[in-house]
């Protein structure tokens, strides 16, 4: 049939280099917002610097800020921001960190815009096997990103909260939450330890690579990704080298953008899938866990991704797909996350072996299970984590 693919980009805005944030007062004048509330990541409750410097800036347009962001954005601490936002009569929202922070501003507008609980919102596995995604109508307030570390969720229109109380992600969907743009400032950038900036990237690398495993045959979506690995393949290592240079980590940030952009596009990512259900059952990121997957989950979606394994070969290896050229990919990989200081196996990280059933039912309930390129089930989520244990 010849080349066919849809692809709709989104209205997003990036600003990248020295006095970046700078820019940031003109975004909110744009759209006639004047009571921004700033919601901090972890990292940055400790910077009073930095903090200092993303405030003056918004000056008289500053209504309040919150630094309540938990890892995994828990359902609790949403909430809480929901409540801060209503109280100050918020009409813009800036999420200043990483990830947590990103997806806790995303999921509280959406919250408090809703008027209805997170469980009220949230996308349901149908008795079929689909997962649904509620409509989500009423309109949500503004938000931008000043960037610390290389999240993926810069410009994505969903959220996964965690439910401390059942240890399920919830996933809140919606086009119109997502972020109007972001700031990649080099001061800001080197606010964030470089543990967590690895981590960041490492997701960003996996998304990347398991985007081109499950490309849909958009030439756009494979180009984001593609470059994405490109940059990451230099920048993570600088990043290791060099932790107080910002230059890796601005790259890093980009790529990361990069990254999330195609995966709009692309299908889902099984490393992801799992990473997202075994966190919080282990002493590690999701970001580390899901390249600790990584290569166990290419090797499995290998028979139904050669095209898109054709252009991770050559990213990483300078050579088309042929005989033998996954063993190489993978190999080529597996070097770059030794270098990297990635762990081997999930014992190491405190993953219990009795856990990895458990891990398995909750990753068959995640919304991306329905688009990864090749099925799978429980008793082949079970078997790939006992050989990464």
């Amino acid at each position: 049939m010849g080349l066919q693919f849809q692809h709709a980009a989104v209205a997003f805005r990036t600003f990248c280099g020295e006095g970046a944030l700078n820019y940031l007062p003109k975004e909110l004048d744009r759209l006639g917002v004047t009571r921004a509330v700033l919601i901090y990541g972890a990292s940055m409750g400790r910077n009073s610097v930095a903090r200092g410097r993303v405030e003056s800036v918004l000056g008289a347009r500053l209504a309040g800020s919150f630094d309540g962001v938990k890892e995994h954005s828990p359902v609790p601490s949403v909430e809480s921001a929901v409540h801060l936002l209503d109280d100050l009569n918020a009409d813009c929202v800036v999420a200043v960190g990483g990830g947590s922070a990103v997806v806790t501003a995303r999921a509280a507008t959406m919250l408090l815009a809703e008027g209805r609980s997170v469980r009220d919102l949230c996308t349901t596995r149908q008795p079929d096997g689909r997962m649904l995604s509620p409509k989500l109508l009423a309109p949500k307030m503004p938000q931008w990103v000043v960037a610390t570390t290389p999240t993926t969720a810069y410009a994505k229109a969903g959220s996964a909260l965690l439910d401390p109380a059942t240890g399920e992600r919830l996933a809140l969907y919606d086009p119109k939450a997502r972020a109007q743009g972001v700031f990649f400032d080099p001061d800001m950038a080197l606010t964030a330890p470089s543990e967590l900036v690895l981590a960041s990237g490492l997701n960003a690398l996996s998304m990347s690579i398991e985007g081109l495993q499950a490309s849909t045959g958009d030439p756009l979506a494979v180009a984001l990704f593609a470059h994405a690995l490109r940059i990451l393949k230099l920048s993570l290592l600088q990043l290791r080298s060099e932790p107080d240079n910002p230059e890796p980590r601005l790259q890093s940030m980009v790529a990361a953008l990069l990254a999330g952009q195609g995966s709009d596009f692309a299908g889902g990512g099984l490393a992801q899938v799992l990473s997202h259900a075994a966190g919080p059952r282990s002493s590690t990121s999701n970001g580390v866990l899901e390249a600790m997957l990584l290569i166990p989950a290419m090797r499995y979606n290998s028979l139904a991704t050669n095209e898109g394994l054709a252009v991770v070969a050559e990213v990483f290896t300078s050579s088309a797909l042929s005989d033998g050229a996954l063993d190489r990919c993978a190999s080529s990989i597996e070097v770059l996350l030794n270098r990297l200081g990635v762990p081997s196996r999930l014992r190491d990280v405190g993953v219990a072996r009795e856990s990895i059933p458990d891990i398995a039912q909750r990753a068959m309930g995640d919304w991306a299970v329905g688009r990864l390129p090749r099925a799978v089930g429980e008793p082949e989520l079970t078997a790939l984590l006992a050989n990464a244990w």
